[in-house]
């Protein structure tokens, strides 16, 4: 079968090959690949910024945003052949550690965790994959062209999910939140602020193109330039840029007992200038929070299902800019100016 690869830590060194069928210690559920999500890990991965190979491989299978269809199940299960399923990225440690003990492998403690085409296990990007049951989510059939939002999806479910659990240390009714960055983690952290009710306000600096309108088309407000100039004090920042000078912007914008969460990964060498001290005098006589989330376990995968299921079909295909056939593997992976996400055919 084909299957997309990188060899870690070599830039530039992703290709399209024959590989085996997924050995059967990757699980007994066996699925036929229908999507793979592109996004900017994929890219840290392809540039060789870091990735893990398989114990006993030089290559790693690429890919963590999958959807397909399973083709093989145990019987007695709750899948069965022909239904629509993701795949969880991570898997706890071997210790394991206090979280990963209890299912919440997304707050490893001792990072022993291992993570589907990333760290020490292959992806999804094949023409078949296999996954145990317990790291498998059914999608619902009404899912079908959009099934592939459900990773980064779930990453936003965790980060909001934190974010109620932090506001509730004390009484707490948020009216507003800001969003800064309109990609795909950005638009859909806008998604579930509309459907909790709230103010969304999303910042990007482009100020034309599919992203604006996505924004509108929300019920959101959308602003370009600098955090500064938004005009408002919100209860909520989610932060997904990765941007420094975005990052320390939004500090000085929260409204008393305000939550920053960061959900972008900076890359390195990025260097902004901070007061310290303003920042600490700010937070400490705000009662502001910042904290920062990553990955997700299986509670948020369903929320992220639940999330998916109660947005508007034709909004969420808007997030997806282009489908590429496996065969045009490397068009997938030149990114566009107006690409929010792209999307690898299998099918």
């Amino acid at each position: 079968m084909k299957a997309l690869t990188i060899t870690p830590g070599v830039a530039n060194s992703a290709t399209v090959k024959d590989v085996p069928a997924p050995a059967a210690s990757y699980g007994s559920v066996l699925v036929r690949a229908f999507e793979l999500g592109i996004c900017g890990t994929d890219f840290e991965l392809i540039s060789g910024d870091y990735g893990w190979a398989p114990p006993g491989s030089d290559d790693l299978v690429l890919g963590h945003e999958s959807f397909g269809e399973v083709v093989e199940a145990p019987e007695g299960g709750d899948l069965k052949k022909g239904d629509l399923v993701v795949g969880i990225v991570r898997r706890p440690d071997p210790v394991p550690c206090l979280a990963c003990a209890v299912g919440e492998w997304d707050m490893c403690r001792n990072g022993k965790y291992t993570e589907r085409g990333i760290k020490e296990r292959n992806g999804f990007g094949s023409e078949y994959w296999r996954i145990e049951p317990d790291y498998a989510i059914k999608i619902d059939p009404r899912l079908r062209s959009v099934g592939v939002l459900t990773e980064p999806a779930s990453v936003l479910a965790k980060a909001w999910d934190h974010i109620a659990r932090i506001g509730e240390r004390a009484k707490w009714e948020p009216r507003t939140v800001l969003v800064t960055g309109a990609g795909p983690i950005g638009l859909l952290a806008a998604l579930m602020g509309m459907q909790r009710g709230l103010e969304v306000h999303v910042l990007d600096r482009v100020v034309d193109g599919p992203k604006p309108e996505l924004v509108k088309a929300l019920g959101g407000t959308y602003h370009s330039g600098e955090v500064k100039d938004v005009g408002l004090k919100p209860d909520v920042i989610l932060e997904c840029t990765g941007v420094p000078s975005v990052i320390v912007q939004s500090l000085s914008q929260l409204d008393s007992a305000g939550i920053l969460c960061l959900a972008g990964v900076s890359t390195h060498g990025q260097t902004e200038p901070v007061d310290v001290g303003t920042v600490n005098r700010a937070m400490v006589l705000g009662n502001t929070v910042m904290f920062g989330t990553v990955n997700a376990n299986r509670s948020h995968w369903e929320m992220a299902e639940q999330s998916l299921m109660k947005a508007d079909l034709k909004w969420l295909s808007g997030l997806i800019s282009r489908r590429e056939p496996l065969s045009n593997w490397q068009n997938a992976l030149t990114r566009h100016p107006d690409d929010i996400k792209v999307v690898i055919d299998f099918s």
